[in-house]
């Protein structure tokens, strides 16, 4: 049995104190029938202290309730208590701890109007106090802390492939193996085996890619593309959000993970472990693995290939990797490693918005031909040799590389090792690509002033909402506009 959190206890103590008030009791008359000083019932009501169960059978006959009525852990039987409690939570959030104010004691003749104003209060300051994780210095230790997770379980999380399995189980045929691509049937059968249903919406808020509409079970959608995300792909993400039991983010961090976890899921359930894993041993045995040919299997894009192929290669193949997605210029956007690559990192350990070395081959696959080549590199480096392929995937505002890379011994297994190019990179000694070379310095040094491209989304300001840079205002009203129309 897990320990008892603080609000346990303090809806324990609320459940006390509503059924002593119901029998006109006051805590000297409730002591006298349990034997206990009036101080140590006031401690309980007050959440600091966990009754022993000979206490709490007594305080149940006592009060001619059930024990599990006292531990009903359901919302509290009034508004009152609920804010109550609520109060007293916030006495142990250290978010409101670091104002040092005194804790606050609830009187039965302070109203409920003041109660409600304090609470509203202690929301404010914990959504402002969240907000200022959203800055980019926040952000890039959020991504560092959740990148070192992700390396801790090489990418694999058996608890959401178990969610996953169970909402694909409906849409599978009762034998024979899975078809490949999840159909529009399909997807229609996992919706409304959740009792969900899509709605398609163009006026959807520009910020946000899908909204679930968890009153009248809807998610709404464009039908466009968005990157990489198809509108099949962004159904799944959202409903992996309310399968998996995210709750608004508290933090940034969190707002990372639950976006990891949901994206996760998606994948998944378009690219499932029971059907991926045998074709992926398959090809290892003939010494044949290539992300195209698992993008081709299940139908979808090479970025969700790439990253699936994450997800089981180091539990399943036993193979460590690395990926890693940049544009033209090398800066990165996404990475991850559980094969000793050093990328390269800002003083907070953040990899996104880094720029790679020239030699690797997510900046070499740009004139290694047509955007369609697939690029074989292998890079020699300060940690070791990597084998790596790389394909630059063309969207409508930019090309970006997607890089899959292992360790030299498990080039073996990978098709294309015996075509591959091969670089050596000194990076981060900056002789390598970072500083220019010595004579073209002293040509120019001093001669040259660039005028630099504005990068606007640095100076960007996030609009305030429960999810960083979701406009509230705007879902609601869009929500608002169509909670009319027919499921």
């Amino acid at each position: 049995m897990s320990e008892p959190t603080t609000r346990d206890l303090v809806t324990f103590g609320q459940r006390l104190r509503y059924y002593r008030h119901m029998r006109g009791l006051t805590l000297t008359e409730l002591g006298r029938r349990v034997g206990r000083a009036p101080s140590a019932l006031s401690a309980l009501e007050h959440g600091r202290r966990e009754p022993r169960l000979s206490l709490l059978r007594e305080l149940a006959r006592a009060l001619g309730v059930t024990t599990d009525q006292l531990l009903d852990h359901r919302p509290p039987p009034d508004r009152r208590a609920q804010l109550e409690i609520a109060i007293a939570t916030a006495a142990h959030d250290p978010s409101l701890a670091e104002l040092g104010l005194p804790p606050l004691k609830v009187s039965r003749r302070v109203g409920n109007d003041v109660l409600e104003h304090i609470v509203a209060l202690y929301d404010e300051l914990r959504r402002r106090d969240a907000m200022r994780t959203a800055t980019p210095e926040e952000a890039r230790q959020a991504n560092t802390q959740l990148r070192r997770m992700m390396r801790e379980r090489g990418n694999y999380f058996p608890e959401i492939e178990r969610v996953a399995a169970e909402a694909l189980a409906p849409a599978l045929p009762e034998q024979g193996e899975h078809p490949g691509v999840l159909t529009p049937d399909m997807l229609r059968t996992i919706l409304a085996s959740q009792g969900f249903r899509v709605r398609y919406a163009e006026d959807l808020p520009y910020s946000v890619r899908a909204i679930a509409d968890l009153r009248h079970h809807r998610i709404y959608v464009r039908r466009q593309a968005m990157g990489m995300h198809t509108a099949r792909t962004i159904v799944l993400q959202t409903l992996g959000h309310v399968l998996l039991g995210h709750e608004p983010p508290a933090t940034y961090y969190d707002f990372l993970r639950q976006r990891v976890e949901a994206n996760y899921f998606a994948a998944a359930v378009l690219v499932p472990e029971s059907a991926a894993v045998p074709f992926l041993q398959a090809a290892r045995a003939r010494r044949d693995l290539a992300v195209a040919d698992l993008r081709d299997r299940f139908g979808v894009s090479y970025e969700v290939a790439c990253h699936r192929f994450t997800n089981l290669a180091t539990e399943h193949l036993d193979i460590t990797c690395h990926f890693v997605r940049n544009d033209a210029r090398g800066i990165i956007y996404k990475a991850y490693e559980n094969d000793g690559l050093a990328f390269p990192e800002d003083p907070l350990g953040a990899i996104e918005g880094q720029r790679m070395c020239r030699q690797w081959a997510g900046r070499r696959v740009f004139d290694a031909g047509t955007p369609a080549t697939t690029y074989y590199q292998f890079t020699d480096t300060p940690t070791g040799t990597h084998f790596c392929v790389a394909h630059v995937d063309s969207r409508r505002e930019r090309d970006f590389a997607i890089t899959l890379g292992v360790p030299y011994r498990q080039a073996q297994w990978f098709r294309g090792q015996e075509a591959a190019h091969r670089a050596k990179s000194r990076c981060p000694d900056p002789s390598c690509c970072r500083r220019p070379p010595a004579a073209l310095a002293r040509r120019w040094e001093q001669l040259a002033w660039p005028s630099v491209r504005a990068q606007s989304h640095v100076l960007a300001t996030l609009p305030p909402g429960s999810f960083p840079g979701v406009d509230d205002t705007e879902v609601y009203q869009f929500l608002e506009r169509h909670a009319g129309g027919s499921a």
